[in-house]
């Protein structure tokens, strides 16, 4: 009489491939970005989320596995994204994702396979390298957008935000995260300005933190604005409600685009100025003004907190 193997036997010599558990792609992204909030910026994780979520869907349209991901599935759909019209810096930002997901799951980096950067080659060369660029608001347009506010509320703390942010370079996401608390009054040959701490930016993930200082037109508009400004007010840049209201909470910042947006529709812009015009606008203005000043690229790179040139020569190349 044959005897049947034990469980440990047959557990021993099945094929590993038939007793893999299936990992759930969704929950398993839905895991890693709660994971690692707090230690990404909001929009890495947004970004994260939502290309990861499209090559998820990629790959089960085409019965194949997305965590971990096979490179030839990757070139694919590299190959797809291209056919699709999304943008070369769309699909860079795609395959960071990618990469950064598997990494954060002790997975090996799929996107770094030969065939994944022959194609993102051929994908650079048909579609090319270039990212669309903001508008720019330099001094002149923000002599006409300051010109349209009037003395509402609501126009003071548009004023206070175009001179805070021209002077500061801030991004939308260091503009709103702005702090009262955070603000200095200095005197200086008997002129009145200040300063104010920006406590964490993009390139100062560890929330080293840098004093930004105003001009006296900027620091005047601010001072004016904070006098409307509720006791015990946190946020600096806050949304107005249709009453008039103040808000307690910072403005989202996408909610920068549409006040520079409204502002240059009442200034009587162009609208394809308007089109182009972005919570990235002030930094280009700024950083082109900064160049046809004098400045040197240092200068411009430290005012602006940029660790690339290349990113700085992208804002000043269509002076």
């Amino acid at each position: 009489m044959t005897n049947l193997p034990n469980n440990a036997s047959v557990l021993a010599h099945a094929n590993l491939n038939d007793l893999k558990i299936r990992i759930d792609p969704r929950e398993l992204l839905a895991s890693t970005l709660v994971k690692i909030e707090g230690a990404y910026a909001y929009a890495s994780i947004r970004a994260y989320r939502a290309d990861f979520n499209t090559f998820i869907q990629f790959c089960e349209d085409r019965n194949e596995e997305s965590l971990p991901a096979l490179p030839s599935l990757i070139a694919n759909f590299i190959i797809e994204l291209s056919n699709d019209k999304r943008s070369s810096a769309g699909i860079r930002r795609a395959l960071c994702g990618i990469s950064t997901i598997h990494k954060l799951n002790r997975f090996a980096d799929p996107t770094k396979d030969p065939d994944v950067t022959i194609e993102m080659r051929r994908m650079h060369r048909k579609l090319g390298r270039s990212s669309s660029q903001a508008g720019s608001i330099n001094a002149d347009t923000l002599d006409k957008l300051l010109l349209a506010t009037d003395e509402s509320i609501r126009g003071i703390r548009d004023r206070a935000l175009l001179l805070v942010a021209y002077d500061t370079l801030c991004r939308r996401s260091e503009l709103v995260s702005l702090q009262v608390k955070d603000l200095k009054i200095n005197m200086k040959n008997g002129i009145e300005t200040s300063s104010i701490l920006l406590r964490k930016s993009k390139t100062d993930q560890d929330s080293t933190g840098k004093w930004l200082h105003l001009s006296p037109r900027a620091h005047l508009a601010l001072v004016e604005w904070m006098k409307e400004l509720p006791e015990r007010q946190e946020n600096l840049i806050v949304g107005i409600d249709r009453g008039g209201r103040i808000s307690r909470s910072s403005l989202n910042s996408g909610q920068v685009n549409r006040i520079y947006k409204r502002i240059a529709r009442n200034a009587g812009l162009d609208e394809l100025v308007i089109e182009g015009i972005s919570g990235h606008s002030m930094r280009v203005g700024a950083a082109q003004d900064l160049l046809n000043s004098g400045a040197s690229m240092p200068i411009i790179m430290q005012r602006g907190r940029w660790s690339k040139t290349d990113t700085v020569m992208r804002y000043v190349e269509h002076i």
